[in-house]
């Protein structure tokens, strides 16, 4: 197969235009296991995680944003001044893998294979991210839930590449939480994730491993948005559990190898609830 490792953006979608037909390559934590299975057989590689801007991040505090490159690897998540302006990315990075893995794993990759599971996605469902797009005719802007649209189908169309990711930067509390089938280097059989927006005073849960694509819990966002104490992020236990039957009734679960149905639906409603806890006894702390 021909490999072809472009410098820059413009030299990556010029060679996509030429052969729209060859797979993209950033940390190949995806890509290789279904090379290795004999699922994919790629005719052509371009590889990515050498171009400067996908390998980039940067904060814009006039706008209250962060958009992070492409290439960004989940080990450049966890920790510093990304970890502090989008809290809930890095728990979400921190349960990826092992070490090896979140080291060569990226941001992009993980929008790009667009499973359920992918722990990345329900936060940026949660937070309305914005992925760029870029091909050889421009660049677009595209909202996250518009860009995945099934299991692992995407609204990329052929020659285009992920440049980025843009997320705002929540005045509030945000966390991320999954469950598996053991404690470490597991696939989630159900994730969410929670942003309480104090100065908009809105919710926002999405849920990840329950339906097709990324979840949002419309009816639950808005019950909790009317009766959370937005002083202490807390709210009753009677309002919590009714919080939790809402998300649990926005889930579209299957039963398969690694869970049934009716577990995935009581494990997000759980999830949920944990998460909204956690804020409140953080609030304390702070």
């Amino acid at each position: 197969m021909t490999v072809l490792l472009p410098a820059t953006v413009d030299e990556a979608v010029e060679h996509l235009a030429a052969a729209p037909s060859s797979t993209v390559l950033a940390g190949g934590t995806d890509l290789m296991v279904e090379v290795n299975d004999g699922h994919r057989r790629p005719s052509g590689v371009v590889v990515v995680n050498r171009i400067p801007e996908l390998r980039s991040w940067r904060y814009d505090p006039r706008t209250a944003t962060v958009t992070i490159g492409s290439a960004v690897t989940y080990s450049e998540m966890l920790d510093g001044p990304l970890a502090t302006l989008v809290p809930a990315l890095s728990e979400a990075a921190r349960t990826v893998g092992s070490p090896q893995i979140r080291n060569a794993g990226t941001l992009g990759g993980n929008v790009g294979t667009s499973s359920p599971a992918g722990d990345g996605l329900p936060v940026l469902s949660a937070l309305g991210a914005e992925v760029e797009l870029a091909s050889a005719t421009g660049r677009r802007q595209l909202p996250f839930d518009e860009f995945m649209i099934g299991v692992k189908r995407t609204a990329l169309a052929p020659g285009e590449l992920i440049v980025s990711v843009t997320l705002p930067v929540v005045d509030g509390w945000q966390g991320y939480a999954k469950v598996g089938v053991r404690n470490a280097m597991v696939i989630a059989v159900a994730s969410a994730c929670v942003v309480l927006d104090r100065s908009q005073r809105q919710v926002a849960v999405a849920l990840g491993s329950v339906g097709s694509t990324i979840l949002r819990c419309a009816a639950a966002e808005a019950h909790l948005a009317a009766t959370l104490d937005w002083s202490t992020l807390s709210a009753s236990d009677a309002d919590l559990a009714r919080f939790g039957e809402l998300v649990s009734a926005a889930s579209r679960p299957i039963t398969d190898h690694r869970s049934s149905a009716e577990y995935r639906r009581h494990a997000v409603g759980v999830l949920a609830r944990r998460l909204v806890r956690r804020a409140s006894r953080s609030d304390v702390a702070a």
